[in-house]
C-alpha cells in the first residue's frame, strides 16, 4: 500500500508543477496587464507603466521565459508576488484562503457523505415512492445552474425573514460587523452567515454523489458475495453494509477527485452572489483587472486542492479495495 501511494503521490507532485507552469503561462498570454492603467486621469506615461509592470514582474515586453524563471525563483522562497496594484499576492491569499476554505470543506463533506448515504437507501429502495422522490429532486437539483440555486436560495431567505419579521437567515458576507463579544456568539454568527452558501455548494454535490452511488449500489446487490455473505448468517442489514456498500464506494472514489474541479467552480458563484471575498471573488475581480499574479496564485490553490482530493480518493480507494494494498 505504501508503494502504491508513494507512485500516486509522485504523479501528483508531477501534475502539479504542470499545473503551475502552466497557469502562468496561459495567464501571461491571455492577461494584458497594461490595459489595467488606460484611461488614467491624468494619463501615466509610458515609461512610468513599465516601471511598475517591470517592479511586479509582468512587464509583458520582457522575455516571458525571463519572467517565468524569476517568478519561479521567488515562489521556492515563499513569495507569491503582487498583485497589480503593488500589494503583496501572500497577504490576501491568506487571507482569503480560510474563507474559501470554511465553505468547500463543510459544504463538499456535507454532500458528499449525505449523497452517499441517499443514493445507497435509494438503491435498496428501488422503484418505491421515495426512490422516485430522491430521483425526481436529484434530477431537478443538477439542472439547475449553481447561480441560480444561490439566487433561489437569497430569495427563499429573504421571503422567510420578511415573514417572520426576522432576521434569522444572514447570507451577506461571512460575518456581520461588530460581533465580537466572546467566542460562542463570533462562532454562531459565522455559522449562520455560512448556512446558505454551504447549501449551495452541497446541493449539487449530494445530488450526484447520490446518482453514481445509487447506480453503482445496484449493481452489486444482486452479486454473489452478497448471497453467500446472507447464506453464511449476515442479516441483510450486515451484509449490505460490511460486503455491499463497501464495495459500491471503490468507483465513487474515483469520482470524488474528478468531481471537486466542478464544485469548486461552483463555489466562485456562491462566493460572488453571497458576498464572500474568498478564492473565486478574488479571482474573478483579478480577471477582470488583468492581474496576472494573482490569476496565478488562484490556480495554484485550485490545482492543490483538487489533487490533494485526488490523494485522499486513492487513500480510500487503498483502504476499501485489499487488491490495492498489496499492489
Amino acid at each position: 500500500m505504501s508503494a502504491y501511494l508513494a507512485r500516486r503521490l509522485g504523479y501528483y507532485v508531477v501534475l502539479l508543477l504542470a499545473a503551475v507552469c502552466l497557469s502562468y503561462l496561459l495567464a501571461s498570454y491571455a492577461l494584458d496587464p497594461r490595459a489595467y492603467y488606460e484611461g488614467r486621469q491624468p494619463p501615466l506615461s509610458p515609461a512610468s507603466v513599465d516601471h511598475h509592470l517591470t517592479a511586479i514582474g509582468v512587464n509583458d515586453q520582457e522575455p516571458l521565459l525571463g519572467r517565468f524563471t524569476t517568478w519561479a525563483g521567488h515562489v521556492l522562497r515563499g513569495d507569491l508576488g503582487r498583485t497589480i496594484d503593488g500589494q503583496p499576492v501572500g497577504e490576501e491569499f491568506g487571507r482569503r484562503l480560510g474563507v474559501s476554505l470554511r465553505l468547500l470543506v463543510v459544504g463538499t463533506l456535507g454532500g458528499t457523505v449525505l449523497g452517499v448515504l441517499i443514493g445507497a437507501w435509494t438503491a435498496v429502495r428501488q422503484y418505491r415512492l421515495s426512490d422516485r422522490a430522491v430521483t425526481l429532486v436529484s434530477f431537478a437539483l443538477l439542472s439547475t445552474p449553481v447561480f441560480l440555486l444561490a439566487v433561489l436560495l437569497k430569495t427563499g431567505a429573504i421571503w422567510f425573514n420578511q415573514t417572520t419579521g426576522t432576521d434569522v437567515i444572514q447570507f451577506t458576507g461571512e460575518k456581520s460587523p461588530g460581533v465580537d463579544s466572546g467566542v460562542l456568539a463570533v462562532l454562531r454568527d459565522r455559522a449562520v452567515h455560512l448556512l446558505l452558501p454551504t447549501v449551495s455548494v452541497a446541493l449539487g454535490a449530494l445530488a450526484g454523489y447520490s446518482r453514481y452511488q445509487r447506480s453503482a449500489m445496484l449493481d452489486v446487490l444482486g452479486s454473489d458475495y452478497l448471497r453467500t455473505a446472507r447464506a453464511k448468517g449476515l442479516t441483510r442489514r450486515a451484509a449490505l453494509l460490511k460486503h455491499g456498500l463497501r464495495t459500491a464506494l471503490i468507483p465513487m472514489s474515483a469520482f470524488f477527485s474528478y468531481g471537486f474541479l466542478a464544485l469548486f467552480t461552483g463555489a466562485t458563484f456562491t462566493e460572488t452572489i453571497f458576498g464572500w471575498h474568498g478564492m473565486g471573488e478574488w479571482f474573478i475581480g483579478s480577471i477582470n483587472k488583468n492581474d496576472v499574479n494573482s490569476v496565478v496564485a488562484v490556480n495554484i490553490f485550485a490545482a492543490v486542492v483538487v489533487l490533494l482530493s485526488g490523494f485522499l480518493a486513492d487513500l480510500l480507494h487503498a483502504a476499501l479495495d485489499p487488491r490495492v494494498r498489496h499492489a
